[in-house]
């Protein structure tokens, strides 16, 4: 081939190579902000129906909270130590507090305009991010979970709607160090609602720090997690294993599903430990689906059926519904909370499925408020179409 020729090909295969080379980091790396758990559109809505119900319920609640005075004062630590049960409690509940508080004032600085309220989520999250080094003790993944995630929710919402946060890098660099590489190794051996609540907090991270190699890891988790915590009739005689876990022979599952030996579909994993454990897996599965649909993948597609069986089913035995005695002995135990607003919302308002039994107990359960992970879901998501 003749020199010239060999040239202009080689140099033809290097544009080409140029070319893709630059449009793939791109691709790969956007997000829509504000994307974590809400978006700017459903806040919208929410803001143009704040005088009706059953927003206004949930405004007045929110507003009453001491989450969401000018007075609140964050209480950081360099190391936060959690035992079982949060035993010891070396600033467990302090954080959890604290990333609490900085997602409500977050949130009322977005739906009132006032900077009084973006300032004081700012000051909270500035204290953390100023000392926080570590969480130690046998509950740390599942509490590292809880902080991260609405800590990421409150810097996402501040981060890209509000425009005077000097010490940003430094809170999204404690984000990338001291929580996210906890939360995206999962926990495959433990109880499913910890590994939903740390890939809850993990794909939160991941959008705000527009890490797609981790938003990637955290989908792949979920999508692994939500088929071996929600049974179908369809997975066979017993439930699927987690990926990686080490419950995976009959004797195994039976136990990690605590000694449940009939399924139907909409157990969970924790249904035979108690209901409120299954609310907290049911609403840290839903966070991640609301998060990845902002950022345009469905996943409610995917685990429509698990989530609407797990619901109803729930919500069934939780309303007074005769307990089988096939259940957990004949005695399980409930007590589901205020933890499906934002699945339901998805699987009702959204994709239209009839959901009489979780109707009611989302109705009666309403406004929802905080807990841990969780903070005013009737308020961002009842009946919202966005």
């Amino acid at each position: 081939m003749p020199v010239r020729k060999l040239a202009r090909l080689l140099a033809a295969t290097l544009l080409v190579a140029a070319s893709l080379s630059a449009q793939q980091p791109a691709q790969a790396a956007t997000f829509e902000h504000p994307g974590v758990l809400v978006s700017r559109a459903q806040l919208d809505f929410v803001t143009a129906n704040l005088g009706k119900e059953p927003w206004k319920s949930a405004w007045e609640a929110l507003q009453k909270s001491p989450s969401a005075s000018l007075s609140y004062t964050a209480m950081p630590r360099a190391v936060v130590e959690c035992g079982e049960y949060s035993n010891p409690d070396h600033g467990c509940s302090d954080e959890r507090e604290d990333a609490n508080a900085a997602y409500t004032h977050a949130l009322r600085w977005y739906l009132t305009k006032d900077s009084r309220y973006a300032e004081k989520a700012i000051e909270i999250m500035d204290a953390w991010s100023a000392v926080i080094t570590k969480h130690t003790g046998s509950n740390a993944p599942l509490q590292t979970g809880f902080a991260g995630a609405n800590f990421s929710r409150a810097a996402e919402l501040i981060k890209h709607t509000y425009t005077d946060w000097a010490q940003a890098p430094r809170f999204a660099d404690k984000l990338r160090t001291v929580y996210l590489p906890t939360v995206i190794a999962g926990a495959p051996n433990h109880q499913g609602n910890w590994e939903l609540i740390m890939t809850d907090a993990a794909i939160g991270i991941a959008v705000h720090l527009d890490d797609r190699a981790s938003f990637d890891q955290a989908v792949t988790t979920w999508r692994g997690r939500v088929p071996a915590y929600i049974y179908l009739e369809s997975d066979g005689a017993l439930p699927k294993a987690p990926p990686n876990s080490d419950h995976n022979t009959k004797a195994e599952l039976i136990k990690y599903w605590h000694d449940q030996t009939t399924f139907v579909n909409g157990l969970t994993q924790e249904t035979c430990r108690d209901f409120g454990h299954v609310g907290w897996g049911l609403a840290a599965m839903s966070h991640v689906a609301e998060t990845a649909r902002h950022q345009g993948l469905a996943l409610f597609g995917a685990a429509k059926d698990r989530l609407r069986f797990a619901m109803e089913f729930h919500s069934r035995l939780q309303l007074g519904a005769p307990k089988p005695s096939w259940l957990c002995g004949g005695e399980p135990v409930i007590g589901l909370g205020a933890n499906l607003e934002v699945g339901y919302n998805a699987l009702h308002q959204r994709l239209g499925y009839d959901l009489p039994q979780t109707t009611t107990w989302v109705q009666q359960k309403r406004p929802a408020g905080l807990g841990r992970f969780l903070a005013w879901e009737t308020l961002t998501h009842a009946n919202n179409p966005r």
